[in-house]
């Protein structure tokens, strides 16, 4: 089966591309002119040059293919740089899904986020657009909402580096964050990890499957984490024994960053604040079940890309 991505230079989308070669798909990639290296098996690819503003490119990307997967999503947007919620996480997929209107792509597969929700951030809020954007397109589609994603990054941007170049490694405390005035719950809001090659394989068997078309997944790990334990987990796969850890009241620090979260170098952003303290779990393993796939714990078996000592 021939595969369009939208999104394949992405750290998700270099799995992706494994997880198509490996099943026997062929990729065809939209690549932004001078972005070819940072294409995973670029040689087993089918390259298409442009970018999501580009209509012709969207269409040479989905000519004669079976089925596209949009996962382009941002952390944080800089408006300066015309780098935003809403082009890259729902114009983006709207110009893709009228391209594949007009080109007849059968299957059309999103990656959104665990947690989206109308009226929430704009992260959520674009996100939860898109959702309904592909769903009232009559085509056929399947949507997958990861919580976050870990595994080695393969010089991508993922979440267990991030916290440990920003939250870890520095010598200065971590934020265990908290809401209102009880510091007693500070840091305990809990995540649920999912490792990026189970997020890939997923995509990949969905492809062939028919009971996936219309249906929403989540994709969580299996355990259900809590913040001061991410940080903890973290530090040991660092090579620390402890990471001195301190309460951070999110309605000050909400303050702050919504001054400064427009600077790359600030470390976190007012709405990453507010999604923190919502938790990102999930009870719902049907992806798993359908899919038969295992996934990996977020454990220390599964960090060891993180050895600052290796």
């Amino acid at each position: 089966m021939k595969v369009s991505i939208i999104g394949g230079t992405g750290f998700v989308g270099t799995y992706l591309i494994d997880a198509l070669l490996q099943t026997g798909h062929t990729p065809r990639v939209l690549v932004r002119a001078g972005s070819e290296s940072k294409l995973a098996a670029p040689c087993q690819c089918e390259i298409v040059s442009g970018d999501i503003s580009d209509t012709a490119a969207l269409d040479r990307c989905l000519q004669g293919t079976d089925a596209v997967i949009y996962l382009i999503g941002i952390l944080r947007e800089f408006p300066a740089k015309g780098i935003t919620y809403e082009e890259s996480q729902f114009k983006g997929v709207e110009r893709t899904v009228a391209a594949a209107q007009r080109q007849g792509v059968k299957h059309f597969i999103l990656m959104s986020a665990n947690g989206v929700k109308a009226g929430g951030t704009q992260y959520q809020d674009t996100k939860f657009r898109a959702e309904e954007c592909v769903k009232a397109s009559g085509l056929s589609w399947t949507i997958f909402r990861p919580s976050v994603i870990f595994g080695d990054p393969r010089g991508k941007a993922e979440f267990c580096t991030q916290l440990q170049k920003e939250l870890v490694l520095p010598p200065i405390p971590a934020p265990l964050f908290f809401g209102g005035v009880s510091i007693l719950q500070a840091g305990e809001f809990q995540m649920q990890p999912v490792h990026v090659t189970d997020v890939a394989q997923a995509f990949a068997v969905a492809l062939d499957n028919s009971a996936a078309l219309g249906k929403t997944f989540t994709l969580c790990g299996t355990d259900a984490v809590s913040w001061k334990t991410i940080i903890q987990t973290l530090a040991q796969a660092s090579g620390r024994n402890r990471k001195l850890a301190v309460p951070a009241p999110a309605e000050i620090l909400k303050v702050v960053a919504g001054l400064l979260d427009k600077q790359a170098w600030f470390p976190i952003t007012r709405d990453q604040i507010v999604m923190l303290l919502e938790g990102n779990t999930c009870s719902d393993m049907s992806a798993w079940q359908l899919f038969g796939i295992q996934p990996k714990r977020f454990a220390l078996e599964n960090l060891t890309y993180l050895n600052t000592k290796g």
